[in-house]
Protein backbone atom coordinates (compact mmCIF):
# COMPACT_ATOMS: atom_id res chain seq x y z
CA UNK A 1 0.00 0.00 0.00
CA UNK A 2 0.91 3.54 -0.24
CA UNK A 3 3.75 4.79 2.14
CA UNK A 4 3.36 8.22 3.61
CA UNK A 5 5.91 7.92 5.98
CA UNK A 6 7.66 11.53 6.45
CA UNK A 7 11.46 12.20 6.02
CA UNK A 8 11.51 15.68 7.68
CA UNK A 9 14.68 16.78 6.59
CA UNK A 10 14.22 16.00 2.75
CA UNK A 11 10.84 18.16 3.28
CA UNK A 12 12.42 21.02 4.96
CA UNK A 13 14.49 21.79 1.98
CA UNK A 14 11.58 21.06 -0.53
CA UNK A 15 9.20 23.65 1.49
CA UNK A 16 12.23 25.97 0.80
CA UNK A 17 12.78 24.99 -2.64
CA UNK A 18 8.66 25.50 -3.51
CA UNK A 19 8.42 28.79 -1.45
CA UNK A 20 11.30 30.01 -3.96
CA UNK A 21 9.82 28.74 -6.92
CA UNK A 22 6.25 30.10 -6.22
CA UNK A 23 4.80 26.90 -5.38
CA UNK A 24 2.21 25.23 -3.69
CA UNK A 25 0.31 21.80 -4.53
CA UNK A 26 -4.23 21.56 -4.87
CA UNK A 27 -5.96 19.11 -2.57
CA UNK A 28 -7.77 16.10 -4.11
CA UNK A 29 -10.83 17.80 -2.45
CA UNK A 30 -9.79 21.01 -5.05
CA UNK A 31 -9.68 18.99 -7.85
CA UNK A 32 -12.79 17.43 -7.36
CA UNK A 33 -14.56 20.67 -6.29
CA UNK A 34 -12.38 23.58 -7.90
CA UNK A 35 -14.06 26.56 -5.91
CA UNK A 36 -12.06 25.14 -3.35
CA UNK A 37 -8.88 26.73 -5.07
CA UNK A 38 -7.92 29.63 -3.31
CA UNK A 39 -8.44 33.37 -5.21
CA UNK A 40 -5.10 34.10 -5.54
CA UNK A 41 -4.53 31.70 -7.55
CA UNK A 42 -7.58 31.97 -9.68
CA UNK A 43 -5.89 35.22 -10.73
CA UNK A 44 -3.06 33.99 -11.88
CA UNK A 45 -5.24 31.34 -14.05
CA UNK A 46 -6.70 33.83 -15.43
CA UNK A 47 -4.02 35.17 -17.08
CA UNK A 48 -2.43 31.69 -17.88
CA UNK A 49 -2.93 29.66 -20.70
CA UNK A 50 -4.33 25.99 -20.00
CA UNK A 51 -0.67 24.45 -21.51
CA UNK A 52 1.69 26.94 -20.26
CA UNK A 53 4.76 25.90 -17.87
CA UNK A 54 3.53 27.14 -14.77
CA UNK A 55 2.85 26.36 -11.44
CA UNK A 56 -0.30 27.93 -11.22
CA UNK A 57 -2.04 25.37 -13.72
CA UNK A 58 -1.21 22.59 -10.87
CA UNK A 59 -4.63 24.21 -9.97
CA UNK A 60 -6.17 22.62 -13.54
CA UNK A 61 -5.48 19.00 -12.57
CA UNK A 62 -9.76 18.67 -12.54
CA UNK A 63 -12.56 17.68 -15.27
CA UNK A 64 -13.96 21.01 -14.61
CA UNK A 65 -12.00 23.55 -16.71
CA UNK A 66 -13.57 25.83 -18.49
CA UNK A 67 -13.10 24.56 -22.52
CA UNK A 68 -11.18 27.16 -23.93
CA UNK A 69 -7.19 27.64 -24.41
CA UNK A 70 -6.33 30.61 -22.37
CA UNK A 71 -7.63 32.73 -19.30
CA UNK A 72 -10.49 29.84 -18.82
CA UNK A 73 -11.26 29.28 -14.39
CA UNK A 74 -13.79 26.64 -13.72
CA UNK A 75 -17.40 25.45 -14.48
CA UNK A 76 -19.22 21.61 -14.90
CA UNK A 77 -17.80 18.23 -15.94
CA UNK A 78 -16.00 18.08 -18.88
CA UNK A 79 -18.60 15.48 -20.94
CA UNK A 80 -21.03 14.43 -23.62
CA UNK A 81 -24.07 12.16 -23.78
CA UNK A 82 -23.58 9.94 -27.08
CA UNK A 83 -27.55 10.10 -29.07
CA UNK A 84 -29.04 6.68 -30.21
CA UNK A 85 -28.71 7.87 -33.42
CA UNK A 86 -24.67 7.45 -33.34
CA UNK A 87 -24.57 4.32 -31.10
CA UNK A 88 -26.97 2.18 -32.71
CA UNK A 89 -28.22 1.10 -28.60
CA UNK A 90 -31.18 3.06 -26.84
CA UNK A 91 -28.65 3.44 -23.59
CA UNK A 92 -27.33 6.22 -22.61
CA UNK A 93 -23.53 6.43 -22.68
CA UNK A 94 -22.09 9.78 -21.18
CA UNK A 95 -17.95 9.75 -22.25
CA UNK A 96 -16.10 12.10 -19.56
CA UNK A 97 -13.69 14.41 -22.24
CA UNK A 98 -10.05 14.70 -20.78
CA UNK A 99 -8.83 17.13 -23.81
CA UNK A 100 -9.26 19.92 -21.22
CA UNK A 101 -7.02 19.26 -18.85
CA UNK A 102 -3.21 21.15 -19.34
CA UNK A 103 -1.48 18.54 -22.03
CA UNK A 104 -4.56 17.74 -23.27
CA UNK A 105 -5.20 14.63 -21.39
CA UNK A 106 -6.71 13.44 -17.92
CA UNK A 107 -3.18 11.25 -17.32
CA UNK A 108 -1.75 14.30 -15.74
CA UNK A 109 -4.06 13.77 -13.07
CA UNK A 110 -3.08 10.49 -12.39
CA UNK A 111 1.21 11.54 -12.32
CA UNK A 112 0.07 14.23 -9.96
CA UNK A 113 -1.60 11.26 -7.92
CA UNK A 114 1.65 9.72 -7.90
CA UNK A 115 4.30 12.08 -7.19
CA UNK A 116 2.34 14.51 -4.53
CA UNK A 117 2.26 12.17 -2.04
CA UNK A 118 5.91 11.40 -2.29
CA UNK A 119 6.71 14.99 -2.55
CA UNK A 120 4.66 16.21 0.68
CA UNK A 121 6.11 13.36 2.98
CA UNK A 122 9.60 14.38 2.02
CA UNK A 123 10.20 11.15 0.11
CA UNK A 124 10.84 12.65 -3.23
CA UNK A 125 13.92 15.25 -3.57
CA UNK A 126 13.11 17.73 -6.21
CA UNK A 127 16.04 19.65 -5.62
CA UNK A 128 18.14 16.57 -6.65
CA UNK A 129 16.13 13.85 -8.03
CA UNK A 130 15.31 12.91 -11.30
CA UNK A 131 11.56 11.53 -11.90
CA UNK A 132 11.21 9.16 -14.01
CA UNK A 133 8.39 8.52 -16.20
CA UNK A 134 7.74 4.64 -18.22
CA UNK A 135 4.65 5.15 -20.26
CA UNK A 136 3.27 3.91 -23.83
CA UNK A 137 2.07 8.04 -24.18
CA UNK A 138 0.06 10.08 -22.34
CA UNK A 139 1.63 9.33 -18.80
CA UNK A 140 5.08 10.23 -19.46
CA UNK A 141 3.72 13.66 -20.63
CA UNK A 142 1.55 14.13 -18.07
CA UNK A 143 4.87 13.40 -15.90
CA UNK A 144 7.50 15.58 -17.90
CA UNK A 145 4.58 18.49 -17.59
CA UNK A 146 4.26 18.02 -13.78
CA UNK A 147 8.13 18.08 -13.30
CA UNK A 148 8.11 21.06 -15.49
CA UNK A 149 6.04 22.74 -12.96
CA UNK A 150 7.51 21.73 -10.14
CA UNK A 151 10.75 22.81 -11.67
CA UNK A 152 12.78 19.42 -11.29
CA UNK A 153 14.67 16.84 -13.86
CA UNK A 154 12.24 14.47 -15.38
CA UNK A 155 12.99 11.84 -18.13
CA UNK A 156 10.07 10.25 -20.03
CA UNK A 157 9.62 6.45 -21.47
CA UNK A 158 7.34 6.02 -24.22
CA UNK A 159 7.58 3.78 -27.57
CA UNK A 160 9.17 4.88 -30.91
CA UNK A 161 6.25 3.68 -32.39
CA UNK A 162 3.98 6.04 -30.54
CA UNK A 163 2.59 9.33 -32.32
CA UNK A 164 4.95 11.84 -33.84
CA UNK A 165 2.72 14.78 -31.72
CA UNK A 166 3.54 13.10 -28.15
CA UNK A 167 7.29 13.08 -29.03
CA UNK A 168 7.47 16.85 -30.49
CA UNK A 169 6.19 17.88 -27.60
CA UNK A 170 7.89 16.41 -25.16
CA UNK A 171 11.27 16.83 -26.30
CA UNK A 172 10.27 20.56 -25.55
CA UNK A 173 9.23 19.73 -21.61
CA UNK A 174 11.20 16.59 -20.72
CA UNK A 175 14.95 17.23 -19.92
CA UNK A 176 15.30 13.69 -21.89
CA UNK A 177 12.79 11.59 -23.80
CA UNK A 178 14.41 7.57 -24.48
CA UNK A 179 12.09 5.93 -27.07
CA UNK A 180 12.28 2.03 -26.50
CA UNK A 181 11.48 -0.44 -29.34
CA UNK A 182 8.24 -1.58 -30.12
CA UNK A 183 4.45 0.10 -30.30
CA UNK A 184 1.65 0.65 -27.91
CA UNK A 185 1.59 -3.01 -26.67
CA UNK A 186 5.40 -3.64 -26.09
CA UNK A 187 5.49 -2.36 -22.13
CA UNK A 188 7.96 -5.25 -21.34
CA UNK A 189 10.87 -3.23 -22.99
CA UNK A 190 9.67 -0.07 -20.83
CA UNK A 191 10.32 -1.76 -18.05
CA UNK A 192 13.67 -2.80 -19.21
CA UNK A 193 14.86 0.69 -19.82
CA UNK A 194 13.57 1.05 -15.98
CA UNK A 195 15.92 -1.32 -14.87
CA UNK A 196 18.85 -0.18 -16.97
CA UNK A 197 18.20 3.33 -15.10
CA UNK A 198 18.27 1.94 -11.73
CA UNK A 199 21.36 -0.02 -12.70
CA UNK A 200 23.01 3.26 -13.42
CA UNK A 201 23.55 5.04 -10.21
CA UNK A 202 21.99 8.04 -10.75
CA UNK A 203 19.91 9.54 -8.24
CA UNK A 204 16.38 9.22 -9.85
CA UNK A 205 12.93 7.77 -8.86
CA UNK A 206 10.79 5.67 -11.30
CA UNK A 207 7.10 5.98 -10.73
CA UNK A 208 5.54 3.24 -13.09
CA UNK A 209 2.43 3.90 -13.43
CA UNK A 210 1.45 0.08 -13.71
CA UNK A 211 2.41 -0.21 -10.43
CA UNK A 212 1.96 3.13 -8.82
CA UNK A 213 -1.52 3.21 -6.34
CA UNK A 214 -1.54 6.62 -6.49
CA UNK A 215 -2.66 6.42 -10.11
CA UNK A 216 -5.86 4.44 -9.21
CA UNK A 217 -6.38 6.10 -5.95
CA UNK A 218 -6.72 9.62 -8.15
CA UNK A 219 -8.95 7.95 -10.34
CA UNK A 220 -11.31 6.72 -7.52
CA UNK A 221 -11.75 10.24 -5.71
CA UNK A 222 -11.59 12.72 -8.42
CA UNK A 223 -12.89 10.54 -12.10
CA UNK A 224 -15.00 8.81 -10.45
CA UNK A 225 -16.34 12.17 -8.36
CA UNK A 226 -16.71 13.89 -11.73
CA UNK A 227 -18.28 10.60 -13.40
CA UNK A 228 -20.68 10.99 -10.43
CA UNK A 229 -21.77 14.33 -10.53
CA UNK A 230 -21.78 14.51 -14.17
CA UNK A 231 -24.57 11.99 -13.87
CA UNK A 232 -26.36 13.41 -11.30
CA UNK A 233 -26.99 15.64 -13.45
CA UNK A 234 -29.10 13.69 -16.38
CA UNK A 235 -30.28 11.18 -14.37
CA UNK A 236 -34.69 11.09 -14.09
CA UNK A 237 -36.69 9.45 -11.81
CA UNK A 238 -36.41 5.14 -13.01
CA UNK A 239 -33.36 5.64 -14.53
CA UNK A 240 -30.71 3.10 -13.54
CA UNK A 241 -26.61 3.36 -13.65
CA UNK A 242 -25.35 -0.08 -15.73
CA UNK A 243 -21.73 0.09 -15.58
CA UNK A 244 -18.39 1.71 -16.25
CA UNK A 245 -16.34 0.59 -19.18
CA UNK A 246 -12.46 1.95 -19.37
CA UNK A 247 -9.60 0.30 -20.79
CA UNK A 248 -7.23 -1.93 -19.98
CA UNK A 249 -4.09 0.44 -20.02
CA UNK A 250 -2.21 0.78 -16.88
CA UNK A 251 -5.76 0.45 -15.09
CA UNK A 252 -5.64 3.62 -13.52
CA UNK A 253 -9.06 4.73 -14.99
CA UNK A 254 -10.78 1.61 -13.48
CA UNK A 255 -10.63 3.64 -10.09
CA UNK A 256 -14.01 5.50 -11.45
CA UNK A 257 -15.45 2.43 -12.23
CA UNK A 258 -14.58 0.94 -8.72
CA UNK A 259 -16.33 4.15 -7.68
CA UNK A 260 -19.39 3.96 -9.09
CA UNK A 261 -20.19 0.56 -8.17
CA UNK A 262 -20.17 1.46 -4.54
CA UNK A 263 -22.49 4.31 -5.50
CA UNK A 264 -24.58 2.85 -7.54
CA UNK A 265 -26.24 -0.40 -6.10
CA UNK A 266 -25.85 -2.88 -9.75
CA UNK A 267 -23.12 -0.88 -11.70
CA UNK A 268 -20.75 -3.44 -13.18
CA UNK A 269 -17.43 -2.40 -14.65
CA UNK A 270 -15.86 -3.53 -17.49
CA UNK A 271 -12.44 -3.65 -18.97
CA UNK A 272 -11.73 -3.53 -22.55
CA UNK A 273 -8.40 -3.70 -24.49
CA UNK A 274 -7.52 -4.63 -28.19
CA UNK A 275 -8.81 -7.95 -29.89
CA UNK A 276 -5.34 -8.45 -31.61
CA UNK A 277 -3.65 -7.92 -27.89
CA UNK A 278 -6.27 -10.22 -25.76
CA UNK A 279 -4.45 -10.43 -22.51
CA UNK A 280 -7.28 -10.65 -20.22
CA UNK A 281 -9.55 -12.09 -22.69
CA UNK A 282 -7.23 -15.00 -23.88
CA UNK A 283 -4.07 -14.88 -21.97
CA UNK A 284 -2.72 -13.70 -25.53
CA UNK A 285 0.04 -11.15 -27.06
CA UNK A 286 0.38 -9.12 -30.38
CA UNK A 287 0.68 -5.56 -31.66
CA UNK A 288 -2.29 -3.27 -31.95
CA UNK A 289 -2.61 0.38 -33.03
CA UNK A 290 -5.07 1.70 -29.98
CA UNK A 291 -2.51 3.98 -28.60
CA UNK A 292 -2.87 4.54 -24.62
CA UNK A 293 -4.15 1.17 -23.63
CA UNK A 294 -0.70 -0.77 -23.65
CA UNK A 295 -1.10 -4.13 -22.53
CA UNK A 296 0.37 -7.63 -22.70
CA UNK A 297 0.56 -7.99 -18.53
CA UNK A 298 -1.98 -7.63 -16.00
CA UNK A 299 -1.10 -4.24 -14.05
CA UNK A 300 -0.53 -4.17 -11.00
CA UNK A 301 -2.98 -2.06 -9.77
CA UNK A 302 -6.03 -3.55 -10.98
CA UNK A 303 -7.99 -4.44 -8.79
CA UNK A 304 -9.14 -7.82 -11.21
CA UNK A 305 -11.77 -9.33 -8.52
CA UNK A 306 -13.32 -5.88 -8.64
CA UNK A 307 -13.57 -6.47 -12.65
CA UNK A 308 -16.86 -8.02 -14.48
CA UNK A 309 -16.42 -8.13 -17.72
CA UNK A 310 -13.93 -8.30 -20.59
CA UNK A 311 -14.49 -6.66 -23.99
CA UNK A 312 -12.03 -7.29 -26.84
CA UNK A 313 -12.25 -4.01 -29.67
CA UNK A 314 -10.67 -4.41 -33.34
CA UNK A 315 -8.14 -2.05 -33.55
CA UNK A 316 -9.50 -1.80 -37.25
CA UNK A 317 -12.90 -0.25 -35.71
CA UNK A 318 -11.37 2.86 -34.25
CA UNK A 319 -8.69 3.43 -36.60
CA UNK A 320 -11.87 3.73 -39.75
CA UNK A 321 -14.24 5.74 -36.89
CA UNK A 322 -11.57 7.92 -36.41
CA UNK A 323 -11.83 9.12 -40.06
CA UNK A 324 -15.57 8.63 -39.81
CA UNK A 325 -15.66 11.63 -36.72
CA UNK A 326 -13.01 13.73 -38.05
CA UNK A 327 -13.35 13.55 -42.15
CA UNK A 328 -15.86 16.20 -43.50
CA UNK A 329 -17.94 13.32 -45.27
CA UNK A 330 -17.64 11.52 -42.25
CA UNK A 331 -19.59 14.26 -40.58
CA UNK A 332 -21.73 14.91 -43.27
CA UNK A 333 -23.05 11.10 -43.31
CA UNK A 334 -23.46 11.72 -39.58
CA UNK A 335 -25.54 14.22 -39.77
CA UNK A 336 -28.05 12.82 -42.59
CA UNK A 337 -28.47 9.64 -39.99
CA UNK A 338 -29.75 11.52 -37.61
CA UNK A 339 -26.71 12.71 -35.54
CA UNK A 340 -27.04 15.99 -33.68
CA UNK A 341 -24.75 18.75 -35.52
CA UNK A 342 -23.56 19.86 -32.54
CA UNK A 343 -22.36 16.48 -31.23
CA UNK A 344 -20.95 14.99 -34.83
CA UNK A 345 -19.24 18.33 -34.40
CA UNK A 346 -17.12 17.36 -31.67
CA UNK A 347 -16.11 13.70 -31.77
CA UNK A 348 -12.95 15.16 -32.10
CA UNK A 349 -13.01 15.03 -28.86
CA UNK A 350 -12.26 11.38 -28.99
CA UNK A 351 -8.72 10.19 -29.62
CA UNK A 352 -8.06 6.49 -30.80
CA UNK A 353 -8.19 4.98 -27.35
CA UNK A 354 -11.83 7.07 -26.79
CA UNK A 355 -13.62 5.50 -30.22
CA UNK A 356 -11.88 1.81 -28.49
CA UNK A 357 -13.51 2.77 -25.41
CA UNK A 358 -16.82 3.90 -27.35
CA UNK A 359 -16.77 0.69 -29.19
CA UNK A 360 -16.95 -1.44 -26.07
CA UNK A 361 -19.40 0.65 -24.41
CA UNK A 362 -21.60 -0.31 -26.94
CA UNK A 363 -20.97 -3.82 -27.04
CA UNK A 364 -21.28 -3.74 -23.26
CA UNK A 365 -24.62 -1.87 -23.81
CA UNK A 366 -26.21 -4.53 -26.45
CA UNK A 367 -24.86 -7.19 -24.51
CA UNK A 368 -27.16 -6.43 -21.62
CA UNK A 369 -29.74 -5.40 -23.98
CA UNK A 370 -29.79 -1.86 -21.91
CA UNK A 371 -32.55 0.43 -22.45
CA UNK A 372 -33.39 3.80 -22.69
CA UNK A 373 -33.71 4.15 -18.93
CA UNK A 374 -29.92 3.01 -18.49
CA UNK A 375 -26.85 4.84 -18.11
CA UNK A 376 -22.96 3.55 -19.33
CA UNK A 377 -19.91 5.62 -18.36
CA UNK A 378 -16.64 6.05 -20.46
CA UNK A 379 -13.76 7.78 -21.24
CA UNK A 380 -12.02 9.68 -23.89
CA UNK A 381 -8.15 9.96 -22.24
CA UNK A 382 -7.59 12.68 -25.02
CA UNK A 383 -8.57 14.05 -28.51
CA UNK A 384 -7.45 13.94 -31.90
CA UNK A 385 -5.53 16.81 -31.19
CA UNK A 386 -2.49 14.24 -30.21
CA UNK A 387 -3.55 12.19 -33.65
CA UNK A 388 -3.66 14.27 -36.20
CA UNK A 389 -0.35 12.66 -37.90
CA UNK A 390 -2.24 9.38 -37.90
CA UNK A 391 -5.23 10.61 -40.16
CA UNK A 392 -2.66 12.31 -42.97
CA UNK A 393 -0.99 8.97 -42.25
CA UNK A 394 -3.69 7.01 -43.48
CA UNK A 395 -4.77 9.14 -46.05
CA UNK A 396 -1.46 8.68 -47.46
CA UNK A 397 -1.99 4.63 -46.58
CA UNK A 398 -5.57 4.69 -48.03
CA UNK A 399 -6.57 7.59 -50.59
CA UNK A 400 -8.34 10.55 -49.65
CA UNK A 401 -11.99 9.73 -47.33
CA UNK A 402 -14.79 9.13 -50.12
CA UNK A 403 -18.67 9.01 -49.55
CA UNK A 404 -18.25 5.13 -50.25
CA UNK A 405 -16.05 4.60 -46.97
CA UNK A 406 -18.14 7.18 -45.18
CA UNK A 407 -21.13 4.40 -45.67
CA UNK A 408 -19.30 1.51 -44.90
CA UNK A 409 -18.03 3.17 -41.93
CA UNK A 410 -21.41 4.25 -40.77
CA UNK A 411 -22.50 0.06 -41.49
CA UNK A 412 -19.74 -0.75 -39.28
CA UNK A 413 -20.64 1.83 -36.41
CA UNK A 414 -24.54 0.54 -36.72
CA UNK A 415 -23.54 -2.81 -36.76
CA UNK A 416 -21.41 -3.20 -33.46
CA UNK A 417 -21.22 -6.80 -32.54
CA UNK A 418 -21.33 -8.49 -28.98
CA UNK A 419 -18.58 -10.67 -30.29
CA UNK A 420 -15.00 -11.24 -28.77
CA UNK A 421 -16.42 -10.27 -24.79
CA UNK A 422 -16.58 -12.44 -21.24
CA UNK A 423 -18.41 -11.74 -18.47
CA UNK A 424 -16.71 -13.05 -15.67
CA UNK A 425 -17.12 -15.76 -12.88
CA UNK A 426 -15.59 -15.69 -9.48
CA UNK A 427 -12.44 -18.35 -11.03
CA UNK A 428 -12.22 -16.36 -13.92
CA UNK A 429 -11.28 -12.94 -12.29
CA UNK A 430 -8.65 -14.98 -10.20
CA UNK A 431 -7.08 -16.36 -13.12
CA UNK A 432 -6.50 -12.91 -14.50
CA UNK A 433 -5.34 -11.86 -11.19
CA UNK A 434 -3.15 -14.74 -11.54
CA UNK A 435 -1.40 -13.34 -14.27
CA UNK A 436 -0.03 -10.42 -12.20
CA UNK A 437 2.63 -13.42 -10.97
CA UNK A 438 4.76 -13.90 -13.74
CA UNK A 439 4.86 -10.15 -14.58
CA UNK A 440 5.38 -8.46 -11.02
CA UNK A 441 6.97 -10.87 -8.97
CA UNK A 442 9.15 -13.22 -11.40
CA UNK A 443 10.53 -10.25 -13.16
CA UNK A 444 9.71 -7.27 -11.15
CA UNK A 445 10.09 -8.31 -8.22
CA UNK A 446 7.12 -7.58 -6.10
CA UNK A 447 5.93 -8.81 -3.13
CA UNK A 448 4.34 -12.38 -3.34
CA UNK A 449 2.16 -11.75 -0.29
CA UNK A 450 1.09 -8.47 -1.41
CA UNK A 451 0.02 -9.62 -4.67
CA UNK A 452 -1.97 -12.37 -2.21
CA UNK A 453 -3.57 -9.62 0.15
CA UNK A 454 -4.84 -7.65 -3.01
CA UNK A 455 -7.13 -10.94 -3.78
CA UNK A 456 -7.83 -12.37 -0.46
CA UNK A 457 -7.68 -9.22 1.81
CA UNK A 458 -9.66 -7.52 -0.74
CA UNK A 459 -11.53 -4.96 1.22
CA UNK A 460 -8.63 -3.77 3.27
CA UNK A 461 -6.14 -3.35 0.36
CA UNK A 462 -8.17 -1.94 -2.01
CA UNK A 463 -10.50 0.49 0.15
CA UNK A 464 -7.37 1.27 2.47
CA UNK A 465 -5.61 2.41 -0.27
CA UNK A 466 -8.64 4.78 -1.37
CA UNK A 467 -8.86 6.10 2.26
CA UNK A 468 -5.81 7.54 1.83
CA UNK A 469 -7.20 10.51 -0.22
CA UNK A 470 -8.39 12.37 2.83
CA UNK A 471 -4.60 11.97 5.12
CA UNK A 472 -2.61 13.01 1.76
CA UNK A 473 -5.23 16.19 1.39
CA UNK A 474 -3.88 17.04 5.29
CA UNK A 475 -0.48 16.45 4.13
CA UNK A 476 -0.86 18.94 1.47
CA UNK A 477 -2.34 21.24 3.14
CA UNK A 478 0.14 21.39 5.95
CA UNK A 479 2.54 21.34 2.95
CA UNK A 480 0.90 24.70 2.03
CA UNK A 481 0.74 26.42 5.23
CA UNK A 482 4.44 25.76 5.65
CA UNK A 483 5.46 27.17 2.28
CA UNK A 484 2.96 29.85 3.03
CA UNK A 485 2.33 31.59 -0.33
CA UNK A 486 -1.70 30.89 -0.46
CA UNK A 487 -4.58 30.87 2.08
CA UNK A 488 -6.73 27.92 1.73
Amino acid sequence: MLDLKINQAVLESTVRFCRDKGITLPTFAMMRDPRLVPESVKKVLATTGLWDVHPANLYRITWKNQPQERCGLFGGVNHIVLPTTLTGCPANILVLVGRYFPTGAHKVGATFGCLAPRLVTGQFNPLTTKAVWPSTGNFCRGGAYISALLACQAIAILPQGMSRERFEWLRQIAGEVIATPGCESNVKEIFDKCWELKASGQDLMIFNQFEELGNPLWHYTVTGSAAEEALRGHLKPGDRVAGFVGSSGSAGTLGAGYYLKEKFSGAKLAVAEALQCPTLLMNGFGDHRIEEIGDKHVPWVHDCKNTDFVIAVDDEAPIRLIRLFNEGLGRTALTAAGVPGEIAGRLDLLGISGVGNLIAAVKFAKYLELTSSDWVVTVATDSMDLYRSRLTELTQERGDYRERDADRDMELLAGIPIDHMKELTYYEKKAIHNLKYFTWVEQQGRDVAELRAQWQDHARYWDGTFALADRIDELIADFNQRVGLVRN
